[in-house]
């Protein structure tokens, strides 16, 4: 390591320069410790700001909609609400899962089958927004007496846009299925949609 003695040009006195002369570590652990500072009060400053644009607890509550499926029976549709839209719960009959899995996937305009629409073990369980992906009109079809439409499922007399079984888009100018939105059922008879 080098001296203080060595670092003079000849003829100096080493006692002028002997308070220029530091310690590089002592001044990187206080560039250090600064910087830390710095970054910890700006996250103290910048947490509570960005914590309050997280939504309320009245409006979380009301982004989850819980549904008793226990008295919707095979073949039947019901209306509810989810977020203010409209949202149509299915229970399908073996003829209708039957005839949604006859479809060719790849004859379809949004090609999905009914599997990946409904859950595992669930497949007569078909929760779907009634919203028309064409210009978002609330499609026909769940309801009693409503017209289902050439394919059985929902018809949007709009603009003519018709789903099937599965509330897949099988003819007009909707250019999507019905949305599915994120579920889970609670137990056998109770469904939370979001």
């Amino acid at each position: 390591m080098a001296t203080v003695d060595d670092r003079l040009p000849p003829g100096e006195d080493p006692t002028l320069l002997h308070e220029e002369v530091h310690d590089p570590r002592r001044r990187d652990f206080i560039n250090i410790a600064a910087v830390s500072f710095a970054g910890v009060g700006a996250v103290a400053i910048v947490l509570p700001l960005v914590n309050q644009m997280n939504p309320s607890a009245d409006v979380l509550a009301q982004s989850t909609t819980e549904i008793d499926i226990s008295k919707i029976e095979p073949g039947q549709a019901v209306k509810s609400s989810f977020r203010k839209q409209p949202l149509f719960v299915r229970n399908l009959t073996p003829a209708e899962i039957a005839e949604a899995n006859k479809v060719p996937v790849n004859s379809l305009r949004d090609p999905q089958t009914l599997a990946e629409r409904t859950k595992p073990g669930k497949e007569n369980w078909l929760i779907t927004l009634g919203v028309c992906t064409h210009l978002g009109c609330v499609p026909l079809g769940a309801g009693e007496g409503e017209n289902k439409g050439p394919f059985g499922g929902y018809f949007c007399p709009c603009h003519g846009s018709a789903y099937d079984t599965a509330a897949r888009i099988r003819q007009g100018p909707a250019p999507r299925n019905l949305e599915v939105p994120p579920y889970n059922f609670n137990s056998d008879t109770v469904v939370t949609v979001g």
